[in-house]
């Protein structure tokens, strides 16, 4: 039997979007669902939920839960990743709550900025135990990477040799929602989309081979006199000359330009959600005590095929038929060529049989490519610091991150670093 093995399958809501697209799949009927978590408790609701979902459903996959990794890994054609290494409590907090003590604010903290840093620190040793498993017992497979930060993770599963591709919810709703924001048509549309997960660029969207970029500037200017959820990328657009693919609340925190102490008021003329993940956490915790009896002990429960990236992904590798996605790889070759080529990057991609082929796309728009590199510049250090255990690189990847450095001194951010060290503890590995 086929396995499709799901590391981090206690996010229950989530396993439900990708491996119930999976149950509706015919090509992957004869697939056994391999479960792990280090939640037990988590574990079982989602295997319970899913076997629910199989039955709704009439499919023939196979639900099993593991509770040692290695043997959930045995013999997987493919692996879903969705961890969270350290959790809300404590490690979210940490990195929200340290650098406030230095006025240092952020949105989200899951991809760049000082709280990305930290997340990836901790998070690139256990994917690096994942890269192990692998090569021991399932060294072909294809890891789909859906956890954050996810072009730095992305880019260590790479270098371990282990088949990879990082997989983003912004690419294929991007167009859609922007016209859609702006009161615009959604029919007959084509786009193009390159850059860096998270800043990754509508390099072109038209409509029956008309340009609608002149209208969506036009209608974008006019809707910032008045306030709303997606002020920073509207003025991005504006500025740049592009609109970027994720939310305005990730974005103000991967530029220098929206959250300063010295000028309080930028929060509210862009409508920017400090401390919005710790909320967001707290919700879903809170919501997940009544969502645990909607969805875990719904015997009726059934599912609609998202538009999540991974079943059809698996689809196109099993059946042969093409399908296009969003999908962060290695820039290997110069796919785009203003940027490094050992950065990963979020390009379109052809997916089949053979696997995952990227296409080229050549030059960003040098502005483009310029904000992308600010963003790499920390990404890089950030890897380098984990392979190397060197808490030099650590300070410098902090000291390139462009929103960390607009707002602290040298001192500051190395001594934000210390403490950031220090308050994580086992989490973290020890840096020379």
């Amino acid at each position: 039997m086929n396995k499709i093995t799901f590391l981090g399958a206690g996010s229950t809501v989530f396993a439900k979007n990708i491996l119930g697209d999976c149950m509706t799949v015919a090509s992957l009927q004869d697939f056994e669902f391999a479960l792990f978590d280090i939640d037990d408790e988590r574990l079982k609701d989602s295997e319970r939920m899913l076997n629910n979902l199989k039955e709704n459903l009439n499919s023939t996959v196979r639900i099993k839960a593991y509770h040692n990794r290695k043997e959930a890994l045995i013999g997987a054609k493919y692996v879903i990743n969705a961890v969270q290494v350290g959790g809300y409590d404590p490690s979210t907090i940490i990195d929200f709550e340290v650098p406030k003590q230095y006025h240092l604010r952020q949105t989200i903290a899951d991809t760049l900025g000082i709280g990305g840093i930290f997340r990836n620190l901790r998070t690139i040793p256990v994917i690096q135990d994942f890269a192990r498993d692998i090569k021991a017992v399932c060294p072909d497979a294809w890891f789909l990477n859906y956890t954050n930060p996810m072009a730095v993770l992305t880019n260590i599963m790479l270098q371990e040799g282990i088949k990879t591709v990082g997989l983003c919810h912004s690419v294929q709703v991007c167009a859609h929602d922007l016209l859609e924001s702006l009161e615009m048509p959604t029919d007959h549309i084509q786009w193009k989309i390159a850059g860096i997960n998270h800043m990754a660029w509508l390099l072109e969207i038209k409509r029956d081979g008309m340009d609608l970029y002149p209208e969506i500037k036009k209608r974008a200017k006019a809707k910032q006199q008045t306030t709303h959820d997606d002020m920073v990328r509207f003025e991005l657009m504006d500025k740049f000359g592009y609109y970027v693919t994720e939310s305005s609340e990730h974005n103000a925190e991967y530029h220098p330009y929206f959250i300063k102490s010295n000028y309080p008021e930028l929060i509210e003329n862009f409508n920017i959600p400090l401390d919005e993940y710790p909320r967001r956490c707290v919700k879903q915790i809170e919501d997940w005590k009544q969502m645990r009896d909607d969805i875990v002990n719904d015997k009726h429960l059934t599912h609609e095929r998202s538009h999540e990236y991974g079943s059809y992904i698996i689809e196109a590798m099993e059946t042969n038929k093409p399908f296009k996605i969003g999908g962060n790889v290695l820039n290997t070759g110069g796919l785009i060529s203003n940027l490094p080529e050992n950065a990963v990057v979020e390009v379109p991609c052809l997916v089949d049989a053979s696997g995952i082929s990227p296409t080229y796309i050549g030059n960003l728009p040098e502005q483009l490519a310029a904000l992308n590199r600010t963003n790499i510049n920390t990404q890089l250090l950030t890897i380098e610091a984990a392979l190397t255990l060197q808490k030099d690189k650590i300070y410098q990847a902090a000291l390139l991150d462009p929103h960390t450095a607009s707002e602290l001194s040298i001192n500051d951010i190395i001594s934000l670093c210390d403490d950031l060290i220090e308050a994580h503890g086992d989490w973290l590995p020890k840096y020379k």
